[in-house]
């Protein structure tokens, strides 16, 4: 199903990012829905929520914008707008 193939495109992208910057965990996403992404917010949250099982991203908040802009250049398309990460201190080596 593309829809499938959509979300789990997001939760790679959601995972790469987390392990680039460290974190042990994806704790938040805004994402844009385009006005013809075949989405509701409902329908995405679903397949959100299942893709992201088992992963850094299992249990984030997820924030979503509906575009309802059809003449947008993404109008067909989901959009990261940001990652909200829990990346652990670093240790200084203080007691």
């Amino acid at each position: 199903m593309h829809e499938t193939g959509i979300v789990q495109s997001l939760i790679h992208q959601l995972q790469a990012a987390a392990i680039d910057a460290g974190a042990t965990r994806v704790s938040g996403v805004d994402v844009t829905l385009g006005a013809l992404s075949q989405f509701s917010p409902e329908h995405f949250r679903q397949h959100f929520a299942e893709a992201a099982q088992g992963t850094l991203a299992d249990g984030a908040t997820l924030r979503i914008r509906l575009s309802e802009d059809a003449g947008d250049p993404h109008a067909q398309s989901v959009m990261i707008e940001s990652i909200n990460l829990e990346v652990p201190e670093e240790a200084d080596g203080a007691p």
